[in-house]
């Protein structure tokens, strides 16, 4: 009886042993397999690697305008106004086609009685002088406006002065191009030539170029189109020397892609706005030779407002320039200033700092490329969940975004853009067999043709820069290149002018970053766009079996 109750124990302990060893090794497999993945795994770098960069900055920007870069590594770093969404309708506080309405008619009951003594018989033709001081000549100038520049929003019109003759009249305005996101204003001054009607009504006949309303050029508007980003001296300031301050020293990011300086630059931002510090900022920049035209190495000694709008930062949050918290330190050189260095920048968190009582904090990087050395890495881990990169802080360089609007100004605000990308990827035949046949001058003529319409201003986005290139499609089109502006930042222009401000009379460099920044905006303000890749040519953008 004993026995034959001992068997099905028997058995049933080795039943249980065995599948206690099976699901033994199970999980010994499962740990060697994750032991061997953790060992062997390297993964990507988010911004430094080109697809998941390109993917994540558009994701943070909710989707929006796709770089329109011509390097490989894709170096136009997406900015503040990139986030907003562009505006569809007119912007609250323009002039509307109804306001304008309403002028005229106010105007037009004024001039009847002024020409008339009050009696309505209409103005006689022998009136050929046009008084460009008359409320009906700006609200003529208004409407014709709203309807020959669709693109734009004006604000605000200064009190029309005479033109070049009797007829004509110059008048300068504020406005914002709708496709622009940012809330910066410029300013225009064009030359009009209207005529009295019988019914005392004025009527614009034509309306002058780009800048051509040369007597109203001195009509100012209160900050549209003047810089603020000079280095102040704020050392003298009070308020200043009481601050509490964080500073970032040089590190590996120096000389880097704009893409990851601005992320780290953004980190550093983050963390001075969470501590409640105002951030010490470097003006002094290094261009990264893939950021700058073909075969240029790094480039140092660069200023930062060449790039950014300094003077939008400045109003944002609390920055002070490094030469001015210079000035600060030598001033308060008896011992009121204290200072705390953190070496190990990726073990001492932005939150450790909160309760931290030193004047300054400094976070001490080096130079060299080591991972650590990277300012975003303060912002990795758990402090990704706390640090906010404040992204509407930076917006592209006013300066830049001059020369896009006076281009824009000169084609009326009503062109179509088309990417050409060539350069490396054209002779590269391995990855890219099609794109040097398929972006030639005859092939972009023909796939052009039913997609726009004949003797339409057509602004060509490219990084091709053989002279004359493009002439074949002068054929059909109305065909303008950037280098076709070079007088934009040649010498004695504006922009010349005002960068040779900045570095005390050096003159600057309009650099390749500048060449795509500028081209990259014209492309987006096109009516219509057409791309190299989808739409060009049937290659795959980042080469062969990669679409």
């Amino acid at each position: 009886m004993k026995s034959g109750n001992a068997a099905p124990e028997s058995l049933r302990q080795r039943a249980a042993r065995a599948i206690g060893n099976a699901l033994f090794g199970l999980f010994v497999a499962v740990v060697l397999l994750l032991t061997v993945f953790a060992v062997t795994y390297q993964p990507p770098d988010p911004w430094l690697d080109t697809a998941a960069s390109a993917v994540r900055m558009k994701q943070l920007f909710n989707k929006v305008v796709d770089n329109a870069t011509f390097q490989t590594a894709g170096s136009i770093f997406l900015t503040g106004e990139d986030a907003l969404a562009p505006a569809n309708s007119r912007a609250g506080g323009s002039i509307s086609i109804e306001d304008a309405q309403d002028a005229a008619e106010k105007a037009l009951e004024a001039t009847r009685g002024l020409n008339n003594g009050g009696k309505d018989r209409g103005c006689v033709e022998s009136d050929i002088v046009v008084n460009c001081s008359d409320p009906g000549v700006l609200a003529a100038i208004e409407k014709v406006n709203l309807e020959k520049f669709p693109e734009i929003d004006a604000f605000e019109y200064r009190v029309p002065v005479q033109g070049g003759d009797e007829r004509s009249c110059d008048v300068a305005w504020k406005y914002r191009p709708r496709r622009e996101r940012s809330k910066r204003m410029y300013r225009d001054y064009r030359r009009y030539t209207l005529v009295l009607e019988p019914s005392c009504e004025y009527q614009v006949t034509d309306v002058g170029d780009w800048h051509s309303g040369r007597n109203a050029r001195l009509q100012r508007f209160h900050g549209i189109n003047a810089f603020n980003d000079s280095i102040s001296s704020r050392g003298d300031d009070d308020s200043s020397s009481v601050g509490r301050f964080l500073y970032y020293t040089r590190g590996g990011d120096h000389c880097k892609g704009m893409k990851q300086f601005m992320w780290s630059f953004l980190c550093a931002l983050g963390e001075a706005q969470y501590l409640n510090r105002t951030l010490v900022v470097d003006l002094g920049f290094c261009l990264s030779g893939k950021d700058n035209f073909p075969g240029r190495g790094d480039e140092p000694g660069k200023d930062l407002r060449f790039y950014i709008d300094f003077d939008h930062l400045r109003e944002s949050t609390s920055v002070i320039e490094l030469k001015e918290f210079s000035k600060l330190n030598k001033k308060h050189k008896l011992g009121k200033i204290r200072k705390r260095v953190i070496s190990d920048n990726v073990k001492v968190s932005p939150m450790e700092l909160r309760d931290e009582t030193s004047t300054t904090v400094e976070r001490s990087f080096r130079e060299s490329s080591e991972p650590d050395n990277y300012w975003y890495r303060v912002c990795e881990g758990e402090t990704e969940k706390v640090i906010q990169r404040p992204w509407h802080m930076i917006w592209k360089s006013k300066r830049l975004m001059n020369i896009v609007n006076t281009i824009c100004g000169k084609l009326e605000w009503d062109f179509d853009a088309v990417r050409v990308e060539r350069g490396e990827k054209a002779a590269n035949r391995q990855l890219w067999p099609n794109l040097d046949k398929d972006t030639s001058a005859e092939a972009v003529l023909s796939k052009l043709s039913g997609r726009i319409d004949a003797q339409r201003y057509v602004y060509i986005s490219t990084n091709e820069r053989s002279p004359g290139f493009f002439h074949k499609l002068k054929e059909k089109y109305e065909v303008s290149v950037l280098d076709d502006y070079k007088d934009l930042w040649g010498p004695g222009s504006e922009w010349y002018n005002e960068t040779m401000a900045l570095t005390r009379g050096k003159p600057v460099e309009f650099d390749g970053y500048m060449r795509d920044a500028v081209d990259s905006e014209m492309f987006l303000r096109g009516k219509k766009r057409i791309e190299t890749f989808g739409d060009l040519t049937s290659d795959c953008k980042d080469g062969i079996n990669t679409c």
